[in-house]
């Protein structure tokens, strides 16, 4: 962290720019599409490299196909080598070869923030993850993250733990996952749908501070992790701390979700809606 000021630099000269480095979700509702809608809400600009196109809608995921490897870096040259990208977040990774690319060209091009959502399932159980990138992912690019963003069974797979039940199991996973390597983890809690409250963990390697929203009563939840990364990774790159853009993160997420039924797309579970500050009915 070189930066700890609070407020944005958005009166500055330079436009924060966000890469978000994921997969096509050809629903519009997750990954790079929710991904550059949340940057662009939350005032970065987007830019984007994709890794996978899947075929997905609010129902689940049809098919998956991984972008070429030597296209996934011809994509990130062009990007690192023309824009100034202050932060970035990285969602689907597909397979062990994107990932190693990724993390080389993270190491290479140095950005400031880097914001590691380790996407492995979707919402509605599909797996994006191949089970022998994991331990790929935790060798090469968790280690190099200014913070991660696990849900409870991502975590779980992370460290090789039972999906935890309740809040008492999340607590017991922070030792776990501090070995991961990251500086930081936000540890969400939102599938404990049986909790009044949405409980995450924000889990530094002395301290862990415990982020509490009303939990809304959605099935338009589709895209929630790519989101809150993507909002994370945006707050950085104004000039946020890590702390702050946590917690403007969380406060834009919550937002998106309380709104997500003002949108009516698909038949399962629908997006959030990340330009809700644009209704007239926003308080």
């Amino acid at each position: 962290m070189t930066n700890n000021t609070t407020t944005p630099t958005s009166q500055n000269s330079s436009t924060p720019i966000v890469l978000t480095i994921a997969g096509s979700d050809s629903g519009g509702g997750a990954g790079i599409q929710a991904d550059i809608k949340a940057i662009s809400a939350t005032g970065s600009y987007a830019c984007s490299v994709i890794t996978a196109i899947t075929a997905q809608n609010t129902l689940g995921v049809s098919a998956i196909f991984p972008i070429p490897l030597e296209h996934v870096e011809k994509q990130l040259d062009a990007v690192f080598s023309d824009l100034n990208v202050v932060a970035v977040k990285v969602g689907m990774l597909a397979d062990c070869d994107i990932i190693k690319i990724v993390a080389a060209k993270i190491k290479q091009y140095q950005p400031e923030f880097l914001v590691v959502d380790p996407v492995m399932v979707t919402s509605n159980g599909d797996l994006l993850l191949q089970a022998s990138a994991i331990n790929t992912l935790k060798s090469e690019l968790l280690p190099v993250a200014d913070i991660i963003t696990p849900n409870l069974p991502e975590a779980a797979a992370l460290i090789g733990s039972e999906v935890p039940a309740s809040q008492d199991d999340m607590t017991k996973m922070i030792s776990d996952l501090r070995l991961l390597g990251a500086k930081t983890v936000l540890l969400k809690g939102g599938h404990l749908e049986q909790d009044e409250n949405s409980n995450d963990l924000f889990i530094f390697p002395e301290l862990v501070h415990q982020l509490t929203a009303k939990r809304t009563n959605t099935r338009n939840t589709h895209g929630t992790g790519c989101t809150v990364s993507s909002a994370i990774a945006s707050y950085l790159a104004q000039g946020n701390d890590l702390l702050s853009a946590v917690n403007l993160g969380k406060q834009y997420i919550t937002q998106a979700i309380a709104h997500a039924d003002q949108l009516q797309i698909g038949k399962g579970h629908g997006p959030v809606n990340h330009f809700f500050a644009g209704h007239n009915d926003v308080c």
